[in-house]
């Protein structure tokens, strides 16, 4: 019995251990794809400063959700906001607003 006992309580602290490290990529995922969606409102404007600072906190989020659990749309995610920054650095807003929509899609796919 005292083994029993034994078992379910490491079985449940490693269960403990495990949760917050995946609550915390889908806390990540989900700021990533709202500042991903702001990038993209303010790219629509035309203002491609402000929608690299939204793509920028968008990047954060999303590497840190990439590092907590490995995804292949957080992945391609991550690579369309980099493209994303890239172009509103050059004030181009129209195709920044192009890679932070792909952006969008990987994301909100990662998340399902």
């Amino acid at each position: 019995m005292n083994r029993r006992i034994f078992a379910l309580c490491i079985g449940l602290g490693v269960a403990a251990l495990l949760a917050p490290r995946v609550a915390f990529a889908e806390d990540h995922l989900a700021e990533a794809i709202s500042h991903t969606k702001e990038a993209i409102d303010e790219g629509k404007q035309g203002h491609a400063d402000k929608l690299v600072t939204h793509a920028v906190a968008a990047l954060k989020h999303a590497e840190a959700a990439e590092k907590a659990k490995k995804n292949e749309h957080t992945k391609q995610g991550i690579t369309h906001l980099k493209a994303s920054i890239a172009e509103g650095k050059k004030k181009d807003a129209t195709a920044a607003t192009g890679h932070a929509d792909e952006a969008l899609t990987h994301l909100e796919a990662a998340q399902k």
